[in-house]
């Protein structure tokens, strides 16, 4: 991002790509190293950390169990994407894309792997028929959950990176990614200034999705944005975000596979219901 600089015929990766995130960015795929991947009791093993997109996923679970879904129970183990863990031969064996959230399925004769997130919300709600809203709105969530699929890489890899984690403040990247985040605020806003929640009188697995992001986003818990964003100027999205944020489901989703933030919001791995209560790191350290 300097005047002179000029994009070679072919890119190679002799440059060092800088940031909080170097030491992991790399242009291939595959297994870094072999390390398998834990199993605990449930139906469903879930391999993830709290960023938006691993939100999403145990709020869907915690909300599933708040509905009486007992089949739902799931075991949450944490994959800490700083040092690397995303890259092992197990978790590569169930996304070979190496992002979180990655779930093994293996409540029924034959283990099925689902991975990303809108694919996993969307397994889910078909499996346990919740969350989907009425079917004359159906069109509509898939609709806005796929907005959010395709909408939230300019929010995060975009604004979210120049803006908080790039080695360097560049004005032109900034700029470009807060003109397209405020626009997809904006879409949100007018949206919900018609309808309850996304897809119409119900609460979704598109609410999941896009409050994970942009509910966060206005909340002030992404990036120590919302001044820079003018948040409070999108009061429909506001009101929706304080909503969907009571939601006790909501609350504990968000403490599952968190390693940042009070210790008391952190469960770093979450086997049991019991857990929240016996097993966040306040208590942890306390023993």
């Amino acid at each position: 991002m300097t005047d002179n600089y000029t994009p070679p015929k072919v890119w190679t990766n002799d440059a060092k790509s800088g940031g909080q995130f170097a030491s992991i960015n790399r242009p291939i795929s595959g297994p870094t190293h072999d390390k398998e991947l834990p199993v605990g009791d449930h139906p469903f093993q879930l391999y993830s950390l709290a960023t938006p997109n691993g939100v999403k996923v145990t709020v869907m679970f915690e909300e599933l169990l708040a509905a009486g879904h007992k089949d739902a129970e799931y075991d949450a183990w944490l994959i800490r994407i700083g040092d690397g863990d995303q890259f092992g031969s197990g978790f590569v064996g169930v996304n070979p894309n190496s992002k979180i959230p990655a779930l093994m399925d293996r409540s029924g004769a034959k283990p099925i792997r689902v991975f990303e997130s809108g694919a996993i919300l969307l397994h889910l709600a078909e499996k346990f028929s919740a969350f989907l809203g009425k079917a004359e709105d159906r069109p509509e969530m898939l609709s806005w959950l796929f907005w959010q699929m395709g909408s939230a890489p300019y929010l995060g890899g975009g604004f979210g990176h120049f803006y908080a984690y790039a080695p360097e403040k560049w004005e032109y990247p900034i700029n470009r990614f807060t003109m397209e985040t405020k626009r997809q605020l904006d879409v949100l806003d007018k949206r919900l200034a018609e309808t309850a929640f996304i897809a119409g009188d119900d609460y979704t697995i598109a609410d999941m999705a896009i409050w994970s992001w942009y509910g966060q986003l206005v909340l002030g818990r992404l990036y120590s944005a919302a001044e820079f964003l003018d948040v409070d100027s999108y009061g429909n999205v506001m009101a929706w975000a304080k909503k969907i944020d009571t939601r006790p489901a909501v609350q504990r989703g968000r403490m599952v596979n968190r390693t940042f933030g009070e210790p008391e919001t952190q469960l770093h791995e979450r086997h049991d219901a019991s857990d929240f209560d016996t097993r966040t790191q306040d208590k942890i350290a306390a023993e």
